[in-house]
């Protein structure tokens, strides 16, 4: 499957969203790093991406990966394949990655940039986006794929985000947002039950909680506050769709699915994302299109949003609603969409830095791609680090490609070093096919306590030939 870049739209200016002031009216929980808790004034400003020279496709590439999950890992392992990629960096990578690339332990990225004279800078994670480390290597005349740090508040609060969507029309749930535990309180007067609570800043993708009473509700306006938002709770589907921006044009990945709780059947607490797979059956041409016109593109035009765009979905009854947004690609999400993609990805990736990105376009195998997370014993809570783990070769024998997450290198091989430890990925001929050959990778990993959810895919199954999938 092709997907096409949106053409530029005529006569159009790009604006980027700004909060010019910081007073009582506007009270901010960090406005260095984490922008405005309530919903700031916004100065219009004509976009202008910094002019880059172009880089030649027959030019040698070398890019630096920032992070060391296993969305970083994958995304390494896309990278080494296009032939125009010569050499790649990561910081801080992890051990699997270590077989494919150079990884260096600092956060100094810039400096890492510059004494390597990398040509293209990939943000996995979103702290250092929120941080504004896309702002400190423009300033440098580097070239990085993310947001600006205003940007990025997109993300890194939910109270900006919420009140952005209202501002922009962008169809979301009912919502309240509220500063105190009293207000808090309060707001889920003006809820049925179920109710979701959502802490405004970076919370890894567990920061949310599905009120089911009244005593859960309060329970989690405790927990999380007291900068929250409060909104109905939705049916529907949920959907994974993420675009790359160059600032006027819009380039959208193949559709995913997360799957967000840690036990099967979307039951126990959230976690970063315990699995997902990407299919071309998610969501129909129509269903894209409505996504893109009504969601992606108000957003894009509204602040020339550059890097990847995020837009975790929930599909109700009455078209698509967004759910939130994240400013970088998935993590589980990633894994499956890298194991599926066959284009060039840095050449693209260049294109969207230098605001070139209309006409270019992603490649997809057909074939589905399936990616289940293997957790230390006891996450997303309290878990315990330093398991041998065994299988990693013979999971990978099978044809299914293991990304490392969690890990690190003992005295006798690798060792669990983090709540999600390994993502097992491998495509089929259909989904049926492609979520037993994970589960077929699966069986042959094994470390103390590892879990995992059995039901990776299983509700995209009634896509295929009338199944249910339950």
């Amino acid at each position: 499957m092709v997907t096409r870049a949106a053409g530029a739209r005529k006569a159009r200016q790009k604006k980027e969203a700004v909060c010019n002031r910081v007073d009582q009216s506007c009270r901010c929980i960090d406005a260095g790093a984490f922008g405005c808790a309530v919903q700031p004034d916004f100065v219009k400003v004509d976009f202008d991406l910094p002019r880059y020279p172009v880089l030649l496709s027959f030019k040698s590439v070398k890019v630096l990966v920032i992070g060391g999950g296993g969305r970083e890992h994958a995304l390494v392992w896309r990278l080494k394949q296009s032939p125009s990629v010569s050499r790649v960096f990561a910081a801080p990578g992890n051990p699997g990655i270590a077989k494919i690339a150079q990884c260096i332990l600092s956060t100094d990225y810039l400096r890492i940039a510059e004494e390597f004279d990398i040509d293209l800078t990939v943000v996995g994670p979103e702290a250092p986006l929120v941080a504004g480390v896309v702002d400190a290597f423009r300033a440098a005349g580097r070239k990085i794929i993310g947001p600006t740090q205003v940007n990025a508040q997109l993300e890194g609060s939910k109270v900006f985000a919420k009140n952005f969507f209202a501002k922009y029309n962008i169809p979301t749930a009912a919502f309240h947002t509220v500063t105190t535990r009293e207000d808090g309180l309060r707001a889920l007067d003006s809820f049925t039950y179920p109710v979701v609570v959502k802490a405004d800043g970076l919370a890894a993708g567990k920061g949310v909680t599905i009120a089911y009473n009244r005593a859960e509700a309060s329970a989690a306006v405790d927990a999380l506050g007291p900068y929250l938002v409060i909104e109905e709770f939705m049916e529907g589907e949920e959907v994974s769709f993420i675009v790359l921006s160059d600032g006027r044009n819009v380039l959208p990945f193949a559709p995913c699915q997360d799957h967000k709780t840690v036990f099967d059947g979307d039951t126990g607490p959230n976690t970063g994302g315990m699995g997902a797979y990407s299919d071309s059956r998610i969501l129909t041409a129509p269903q894209q299109d409505a996504i893109l016109n009504r969601i992606i593109q108000p957003t894009i035009d509204a602040t020339g949003f550059t890097g990847f765009l995020f837009a975790g979905l929930m599909m109700t009854a009455e078209g698509p609603k967004l759910l939130e947004f994240n400013v970088r690609l998935g993590d589980p999400e990633t894994q499956p969409l890298m194991h599926r993609m066959v284009a060039d990805f840095d050449q693209v990736l260049l294109a969207s830095v230098e605001g070139r990105l209309d006409g270019m376009s992603f490649d997809w195998r057909p074939d589905p791609s399936v990616c289940v997370v293997l957790a230390s014993g006891g996450y997303p809570a309290a878990f315990q680090s330093g398991q041998p783990i065994l299988g990693i070769g013979e999971a990978e024998a099978t044809g299914a490609t293991v990304f490392q997450a969690g890990t690190r290198t003992g005295l006798t091989g690798p060792e669990t070093a983090g709540g999600r430890v390994l993502g097992v990925t491998a495509r089929g001929s259909g989904l049926p096919q492609a979520i037993e050959n994970a589960y077929l990778a699966v069986d042959k990993i094994s470390f103390e306590g590892m879990h995992y959810r059995r039901d990776i895919g299983r509700k995209g199954l009634r896509r295929y030939n009338g199944n249910t999938g339950t």
